[in-house]
């Protein structure tokens, strides 16, 4: 990329590993331009696939585990003020909560993209997600109708 002078947007993706991961991955045409820093659980499939990318390690598991929660809020509360990203990116699980409260808060747009594989309810991150998002993108036209106001992208996977 030639160099402008301008600065790059910076993305700041929230995902957990694996499959949530695996979706951001996805939109690489989108995001390669761009600065970006990844949290993510330290998790072999993470590290491998973001080899060389800024990454900060988020505490797992985030399902109904209260004290990681609260590990993650603090991790959001440190990082979205120091990096104040043009947006935050995510599409869950439970890690994204914390960040998209903190970048509401700060008024930093965010983007949920819904995952691929629930399309006949909705997911308890997407649900909690949903009063923080400044975009909502679901991947298929049945998930449209569990979020009002979302916008369809088609599948990434």
């Amino acid at each position: 990329m030639e160099d402008t002078g301008t600065p790059r947007p910076h993305v700041l993706f929230v995902a957990s590993a694996g499959g949530h991961l695996a979706h951001l991955l996805w939109l690489r045409p989108w995001w390669e331009d761009k600065a970006r820093t990844w949290v993510t659980f330290d998790k072999p499939d993470a590290r491998s696939r973001l080899e060389g990318e800024t990454v900060t390690w988020a505490f797992h598991p985030t399902t109904r585990n209260l004290g990681n929660l609260v590990r993650n809020m603090g991790l959001a509360v440190r990082l979205v003020p120091r990096l104040r990203p043009d947006v935050v990116v995510s599409s869950g699980a439970g890690v994204a909560v914390p960040f998209f409260v903190i970048a509401w808060i700060l008024r930093i747009p965010t983007v949920y993209v819904e995952v691929f594989d629930r399309i006949d309810s909705r997911t308890l991150t997407g649900r909690l997600c949903r009063p923080f998002t400044t975009r909502f993108l679901v991947q298929w036209p049945e998930q449209q109708a569990l979020y009002r106001g979302s916008e369809l992208i088609g599948p990434l996977l």
